[in-house]
């Protein structure tokens, strides 16, 4: 258990930083003038951009897997350069073409005044795509070799950077998109150097050579599979915010909803880092395992319902970030509902690394996009009712996640049984 303990640790600070930034970003934004204008649109950006960015969210998994001999590491990095790449495209053609300003009206069913504030946002986001992706290469590297301390302290630079570009744009006047998205990119630049370095000087590859005739094809299926996880998910928040949006009042609900879900993100990238234990340690003593995610999940739980129900909230989002008041008011709410997220993602996570730790990855990817098909339901029907709001969203939203899980348990079942045939 104390190694399980040891290596976990520095992961969960790992997700606490990376969730922290988002939190300094909305903090930034409610400090403009029209500030829940701004957190809507800057909402509204990053679910078109996440579209295309989450495909990344298992780029770290998938050196951690696959990058375990000399020939395997090199044609990985071709692979997820190539793959990130081809990634940028779309949002980089979105934000540059006119077609891009008419697709996002449509779907968002916004102004051409707000949409093209999204798409100035987007044509900044775009270049990150690229960044992230060695991010996350050299990180599954170094979490391979169990350097998970390194990579915390990283993490926090980056943070520490963040943090540094976001104040000093704010002074100097600059304007919010210039701000928020020119911080995130010279932090993820500097990270993305320190963490070659690193690797370069401390990462020692397995000792046993594994996967040394890795094909394009293998890496392909294993990606999309893991990637099309990462897009459901990225899909979800949009499908809400588009039913949302044609709702009275929908600038504060979505804002709302924008700061609740980033607050969440604290607690859920801890939950999501099992994906990397099981990766590691393997599949087996599963008393254990199951043990040390128990107690996992009911600290990150109590601890989301200990700022939700207490005056944290309010000395958090008020205080501290200027969140306005109507905006926090719903933020709490929708936070609330989302107090049962850490429970549905390491149910699912249990799952999903077993899934990975057999390199089967398809029933990933039917769960997600059975996930996005319950959330469009449910939020379509209850749109037609006339019974949609944010709080109704949170609730859709974590019961896509139940319909993820689910799946995810059928899939592994089936994947046991395949294996001892």
């Amino acid at each position: 258990m104390k190694q399980y303990w040891r290596f976990y640790w520095p992961l969960a600070l790992t997700a606490l930083a990376m969730g922290l930034s988002v939190q300094f970003q909305n903090a930034t934004l409610a400090r403009y003038p029209e500030a829940t204008r701004q957190l809507a649109v800057l909402a509204l950006a990053y679910g078109a951009y996440g579209l295309f960015h989450a495909s990344l969210q298992f780029v770290a998994q998938l050196s951690n897997v696959y990058a375990r001999s000399l020939s395997a590491t090199s044609r990985s990095y071709r692979f997820v350069t190539f793959a990130s790449a081809l990634l940028m495209l779309p949002v980089l053609a979105v934000a540059w073409f006119d077609a891009g300003g008419t697709i996002v009206e449509i779907v968002y069913g916004i102004d051409a005044v707000l949409s093209a504030q999204v798409r100035e946002y987007l044509a900044y986001l775009a270049p990150l795509i690229a960044i992230n992706a060695q991010r996350f290469y050299f990180t599954g590297l170094l979490v391979q070799a169990r350097l998970t301390i390194r990579v915390t302290t990283l993490n926090f630079f980056y943070l520490a950077i963040v943090i540094m570009g976001l104040l000093s744009g704010f002074v100097l006047g600059l304007r919010p998109v210039v701000v928020v998205i020119g911080s995130e990119i010279v932090a993820a630049l500097v990270h993305l150097a320190l963490l070659v370095l690193v690797h370069q000087r401390d990462y020692k590859p397995p000792a046993q050579p594994e996967h040394e005739a890795v094909t394009y094809r293998e890496l392909t299926r294993f990606f999309v599979g893991v990637s099309t996880t990462g897009v459901m998910f990225a899909v979800s928040r949009p499908v809400l915010f588009a039913f949302v949006a044609r709702m009275p009042n929908a600038l504060v609900g979505i804002a709302a909803m924008r700061v609740a879900f980033d607050f969440t993100m604290l607690f859920q990238q801890s939950a999501n880092q099992f994906r990397h234990f099981f990766v590691t340690f393997g599949w087996r003593e599963l008393e254990k395992k199951r043990i040390f995610m128990g107690v996992i999940c009911a600290g990150l739980t109590v601890a989301m319902l200990l700022f939700a129900l207490t005056p944290l909230s309010i000395l958090v989002w008020r205080d501290l970030m200027a969140i306005p008041e109507d905006v926090r008011t719903a933020a709490v709410e929708v936070f609330l509902v989302m107090c049962l997220m850490p429970v549905v993602i390491i149910y699912r996570n249990y799952f999903h690394g077993q899934l990975m730790v057999e390199r089967r990855t398809t029933g990933m990817a039917v769960g997600g996009m059975l996930r996005v098909a319950g959330i469009y339901t449910a939020a379509a029907t209850t749109f037609a009712l006339g019974a949609l709001d944010y709080r109704v969203a949170a609730w859709i939203l974590i019961g896509g996640f139940f319909i993820e899980a689910a799946t995810a348990q059928v899939a592994a079942g089936w994947c046991r049984r395949s294996s001892s045939d």
